[in-house]
């Protein structure tokens, strides 16, 4: 074979693998955008809410005093967003900053509903005469609502709200089993304890020790009623004994 006959036959084969890897890059070229085309019009489908709307929200959990309306209003502008293209962490934020909500969880069920399972705050207190208490003793602020029922009024400073629940809670059941409920309880700034009863009794207990100082109280206080004057507070900030201060102005009434 002759170097002409050679080098044309390398020309050749040169020409055909150039028409194999010009094809192969037209085949990807077209396979690529067939696939983005796809990608763009399933992403189209999937974020189109006329296409797959959320057709339904299911709310489930014991609920009181956070209503429908509420609700409808607090997902309005989420509601227009297709099933898949609709936020689930921010639907659930926009319950939770409902006033009543105390924790909202919410999850897609195939093919066009939300489901959401609600947990209301549950007061326990009234905080500061403005705001309330929960169970954990977490401030929170929500509108009255009817049905809440008699609670105490817990007075503090505002980082110190678990505090003044956790021993109103003392100072309530030591009380209680005693025959008298506890209305209120204040802690003042400089940390000092000040009791009020249902019957209208102020109960000074201090700093230090006021479950002993409680005590003292219940131990003394038949003795007080048999002075046939009614009592308006008790200083129980001794060491020993106690002062007793007489409401003057229901004496003279009577």
């Amino acid at each position: 074979m002759s170097l002409r006959e050679l080098g044309s036959g390398w020309k050749s084969r040169l020409g055909q693998v150039d028409w194999y890897l010009c094809f192969g890059l037209i085949f990807l070229f077209l396979v690529i955008c067939g696939l983005s085309m796809g990608g763009w019009k399933l992403h189209l489908v999937l974020n189109d809410a006329d296409a797959l709307p959320i057709e339904a929200v299911a709310i489930k959990g014991d609920r009181q005093f956070t209503s429908d309306a509420e609700i409808r209003s607090a997902l309005q502008d989420l509601m227009q967003r297709s099933f898949f293209s609709a936020d689930v962490n921010q639907v659930q934020q926009a319950l939770e900053n409902l006033p009543w909500v105390y924790h909202a969880s919410v999850r897609r069920e195939w093919p066009a509903k939300l489901k959401v399972y609600l947990v209301e705050q549950t007061p326990v207190a009234h905080w500061n005469e403005t705001d309330w208490l929960n169970e954990q003793g977490q401030v929170f602020k929500a509108p009255h609502r009817e049905g809440i029922g008699l609670l105490p009024n817990l007075v503090g400073p505002e980082d110190q709200a678990k505090s003044v629940l956790t021993n109103y809670r003392q100072v309530s059941e030591l009380l209680k089993i005693n025959g008298f409920d506890l209305a209120r309880l204040e802690l003042s700034p400089r940390h000092a304890w000040l009791a009020v009863l249902a019957n209208g009794i102020e109960l000074k207990l201090g700093r230090e020790d006021k479950m002993a100082r409680v005590q003292r109280f219940i131990h003394v206080y038949p003795t007080l009623v048999k002075q046939d004057k009614p009592v308006a507070r008790v200083d129980l900030r001794y060491d020993t004994g106690l002062a007793v201060g007489w409401d003057e102005a229901q004496d003279e009434s009577r």
